[in-house]
């Protein structure tokens, strides 16, 4: 399954900068971050309630606003993109 993560912290505070942080690495673990507060996951059923109660348990729901969008299969059907960067592609193997 193809997901778009998106997420506003609030960095008023020294625990909301420490919160940010912890949210954009959970993200990464899951995904490719394509803009600042923007990541492209593609996880299993599985894979998605980790990443999900992984930003639920990490977000304050007063100050922080977090968006989980599910892309329609085939995801490459439904996602333009135009101007700077290169996703990665996750169904071709990934050489670091």
């Amino acid at each position: 399954m193809y997901y778009v993560i998106t997420y506003d912290v609030s960095t008023e505070t020294r625990e909301g900068q420490r919160r940010l942080r912890r949210v954009a690495q959970i993200c990464l673990n899951y995904g490719q971050r394509v803009q600042k507060s923007v990541f492209e996951c593609s996880v299993d059923e599985q894979g998605f309630f980790a990443l999900r109660q992984g930003l639920l348990d990490e977000i304050c729901k007063d100050t922080d606003s977090l968006r989980i969008y599910r892309i329609q299969e085939p995801h490459k059907d439904h996602i333009e993109h135009h101007g700077k960067g290169k996703s990665i592609d996750f169904d071709e193997p990934l050489v670091i």
